[in-house]
């Protein structure tokens, strides 16, 4: 199956691709074994500094190795690439999706933006799968303390995202909708369902809606979200998180090890553990 038939899938059986950032190859191997073990496709991500420190070319390498190994659907996303040369630099490089993010962008810069670069990736490969990005989703991946504003203005109006589709070209729609990058520890908002559905209604079946700022919200808001039509949820602080905890836990316990690979081994299978939660809760399990 490709991206798009595992995307209309999403909608036919109420379920969600999920996707998961990494910049490390043990990220990596945590994520495409949890998604292996549930038997489910799976998104890879990289921002654009993740993959400034990995290497662009050593990504697709990485990835391509995994799905040898695995034999399972593994799809390689540009995520949030906010310039077009950087746009250009993955989509000649052969990612299977970009994030073409110009949201800070005024709405007619950003519809502007986003045309060119998925007109540019369509034209080197038309089976790419782009994303356009539409209202200010805020935070960044990280535990932020700090309250956290939302504003009116961040979030989506359903009527610019029908016209931003449709004047752009994208397969996937990345909303404000209340979420915010991040976890974040002193907020007490929510996600607004009925804004995700009213999104969902006004781009239409065809053009598929993404949830940016997974990390850090409840189970019932991600059932709820996926109902209302959402098809693929981001997921990268929470795994970040959990490598760090736990590697900071293994250095104080093992103070003489220095073997890389056996201080790592907790680290993966907390990510691990982290990764297949999401996935069930996305229902994305037994989907191959």
């Amino acid at each position: 199956m490709t991206i798009k038939d595992y995307l209309k899938d999403t909608i036919s059986n109420c379920w969600a691709l999920g996707h998961f950032n990494f910049s490390e190859n043990d990220a990596l191997r945590a994520i495409v074994e949890s998604a292996a073990e549930l038997k489910t496709p799976i998104f890879v991500g990289v921002s654009e500094n993740e993959r400034k420190h990995i290497g662009i070319k050593e990504t697709i390498a990485l990835v391509r190795a995994f799905r040898e190994e695995f034999g399972i659907p593994i799809f390689l996303n540009a995520d949030h690439h906010k310039n077009f040369e950087a746009v250009k630099e993955v989509v000649d490089a052969g990612y299977d999706a970009i994030l073409a993010d110009f949201s800070k962008l005024p709405f007619e810069e950003n519809i502007k933006m986003t045309k060119q670069s998925v007109e540019y990736a369509k034209s080197k490969n038309p089976d790419i799968i782009t994303e356009g990005e539409l209202g200010y989703v805020r935070g960044e991946s990280k535990i932020q303390t700090e309250v956290i504003e939302i504003k009116p203005e961040d979030l989506t109006k359903p009527e610019e995202a029908a016209q931003f589709v449709k004047e752009t070209g994208v397969d996937l729609l990345a909303p404000a909708v209340g979420n915010i990058h991040g976890i974040v520890t002193n907020n007490s908002g929510t996600i607004d369902i009925q804004r995700i559905g009213d999104i969902k209604k006004a781009i239409g079946e065809n053009i598929y809606l993404v949830l940016h700022g997974g990390s850090g919200l409840n189970e019932l808001e991600f059932k709820n979200a996926i109902e209302a039509g959402v098809s693929m949820v981001h997921i990268n602080t929470e795994i970040r998180v959990a490598f760090t905890e736990s590697l900071r836990k293994t250095l104080q316990e093992m103070p003489e090890e220095t073997t890389p690979y056996k201080v790592m081994a907790p680290s993966i299978l907390a990510m691990k553990k982290v990764i297949a939660e999401k996935l069930k809760i996305f229902r994305s399990v037994n989907r191959l």
